[in-house]
């Protein structure tokens, strides 16, 4: 065991050590680690806001993107829409084109018939004139028969 005397001289120094340092480390010590404290709660409570913000933006993301892939649907389904519109406006268009050819080539086709039919018509015409004729003139190849045939032409007039 150390000496009474010892005891007394270190008790002595750790008193006087302790009040220096309680007069002039102290306070500053404990202002420091106060200010540290403090520092280190407003980082934390800095941190936990930007947790907060970020999973806010996080959300809000989210959300930007499903109003996003909701709009890219409905831009794709408008637009399809519109294809099939255009597809079918264009199919009864060509329908209704070829409608319109059809009955312009018929029109063209009976007026081309007719007119065939008209020349059929007047060549049959022309030919059986001239049968007629032919006919007429070795039937008339003599005076008196042309004179009973003008009688019975002017008979079958009167009559009528």
């Amino acid at each position: 065991m150390p000496g009474l005397g010892l005891l007394f001289w270190t008790l002595l120094a750790f008193l006087m050590v302790f009040f220096i340092l309680k007069k002039f480390a102290w306070k500053p010590i404990l202002t420091s680690l106060k200010n540290r404290e403090t520092t280190i709660a407003e980082a934390i409570n800095g941190a936990e806001k930007v947790k907060a913000e970020m999973a806010q933006l996080k959300s809000e993301n989210e959300t930007l993107m499903i109003k996003a892939r909701e709009e890219r649907a409905q831009i794709l389904k408008e637009a399809k829409d519109i294809a099939d519109k255009v597809v079918a406006q264009a199919k009864e268009q060509a329908k209704v084109d070829a409608a319109k050819i059809m009955a312009d080539m018929q029109v063209a086709i009976h007026q081309q018939k007719m007119a065939a039919l008209t020349d059929v018509k007047n060549q049959v015409g022309q030919l059986a004139l001239e049968v007629a004729e032919k006919i007429l003139r070795k039937q008339l190849a003599n005076k008196e028969a042309q004179e009973s045939y003008i009688k019975e032409l002017a008979a079958d007039i009167q009559l009528n």
